[in-house]
Order: structure tokens, then sequence, then C-alpha cells
């Protein structure tokens, strides 16, 4: 379980990238470089860490089911999961 610090301080870097998207790509379209230096660093999309959506936990992210490989594997067993069944694990 990710601490409710670092969930928080990951909420508020998605504010600040999306508040600035809109500038970032307008000085990105420009090539004003010195101008995308001075935006917040925390406006930078790349500062972004994909976490779990059920624990927080921040390694072992399965993309495409949007949770970590743990919970991801708690829920097949469950068979919360349509498509997925238990092989050897």
């Amino acid at each position: 379980m990710a601490k409710e610090s670092m969930k928080a301080r990951e909420k508020r870097r998605q504010k600040l990238v999306d508040r600035y998207a809109e500038k970032r790509a307008q000085l990105k379209a420009e090539g004003d470089y010195v101008g995308l230096s001075r935006l917040p660093r925390n406006s930078n999309p790349i500062r972004l860490h994909n976490r779990c959506k059920l624990t927080g936990r921040p390694k072992g992210y399965i993309r495409q089911f949007g949770v970590s490989r743990i919970t991801f594997r708690e829920m097949a067993s469950k068979g919360l999961i349509p498509g997925i069944r238990k092989a050897s694990w």
C-alpha cells in the first residue's frame, strides 16, 4: 500500500500537468525552449508515475488493466477479470 503522501503528490502533479498542457504544447510548437524551462518542473508529464488504481503501488504496473501485478493476480484468482484463467501460478 502506498503512503497517502505519495498518492497526494501524484495528484498534485497530475493537476499541474493538466493545467499547463495547453501552454506546454504551444511553447513546443513555437520552439520556445526558454519558455518551457520557466514552467514548473512537475508540469512535465514525464514526471508522472503509473500507480495501481486500487492499492497505489508504483511497481509491477500492468498498463492494460491499470493495476499492479499483485492486484491483478488476486483479481484473476477470484475470477473478477473476464477472459483470464489461472494457469500454473
